[in-house]
């Protein structure tokens, strides 16, 4: 198995768990749950379906996701998905690409980064105001709600939380899901005033110390169309293409 492409084109397959996530793994495919309804917390992925076996498979994913309470999720449909005319079956059923970014690339990094700046310092999310800071710095680049109270703090050495500084304060955090065989990189933002100062390559040169630190030197990414050029310029090449659906059923 080409575990770079694989890690690559279905990451929530292989990814670490946290401790309120449940995934389901089989032939056909991988469903990932995390801690909310919402469909980017519920990720059905790596497909080996026969050409007439959607309907059955949708039905089996729909059924699982309703004995917790969930009315939605996403379809990660990766360029080695079968059949091969998955995301035109799941168009016809109904489902609709996933806003803002329907199509992610699939991104490896298995040379060191780009050196960081040396004016940006990096480290762990760990006390109630750093969570807080990483929580506020993504709903800000995200369009989101901003938060008033930190999440629930977390000592899951698979899954950490950085922080970049600069000027002392923060600006900018990216997340790392630590496998056995590679590091998969969530969440990376930076707050608009803070952008062209080298925030994110700070992050990005963190984790992969750390991923190299732990045995396995590897990065991979689904890249959006904003930090694609970014990533290319640190040295991360594209392996494989994921079209993300939407699929309501409440």
């Amino acid at each position: 198995m080409d575990w770079t492409l694989e890690l690559a084109e279905n990451a929530n397959t292989y990814t670490p768990l946290g401790p309120q996530d449940e995934r389901v793994m089989n032939e056909r495919y991988v469903l990932w749950m995390g801690r909310g309804d919402e469909p980017g917390w519920n990720v059905a992925q790596r497909f080996r379906l026969g050409s007439d076996e959607l309907d059955e498979v949708r039905a089996e994913i729909h059924g699982i996701l309703r004995e917790r309470g969930r009315t939605a999720c996403t379809w990660e449909v990766g360029t080695h998905a079968t059949p091969g005319d998955l995301v035109t079956q799941l168009l016809d059923r109904g489902l609709v690409d996933d806003e803002p970014t329907p199509l992610a690339v699939g991104m490896v990094l298995t040379e060191p980064p780009a050196h960081a700046p040396a004016d940006v310092e990096v480290r762990r999310a760990q006390s109630d105001d750093e969570r807080l800071a990483a929580e506020r710095i993504a709903a800000i680049a995200f369009g989101g709600p901003e938060p008033t109270e930190p999440p629930p703090r977390s000592d899951d050495p698979s899954n950490v939380v950085y922080l970049a500084y600069a000027d002392g304060q923060p600006v900018a955090r990216g997340s790392a899901a630590f496998g056995e065989r590679g590091v998969t990189l969530f969440g990376g933002s930076t707050l608009p005033e803070a952008r062209g100062r080298g925030a994110y390559r700070a992050l990005v040169a963190a984790r992969w110390e750390d991923a190299v630190a732990r045995g396995t030197p590897m990065l991979v990414t689904q890249a959006s169309p904003m930090s694609r050029p970014i990533l290319g310029r640190l040295g991360f090449r594209e392996v494989c293409e994921i079209r993300i659906l939407l699929d309501r059923f409440s």
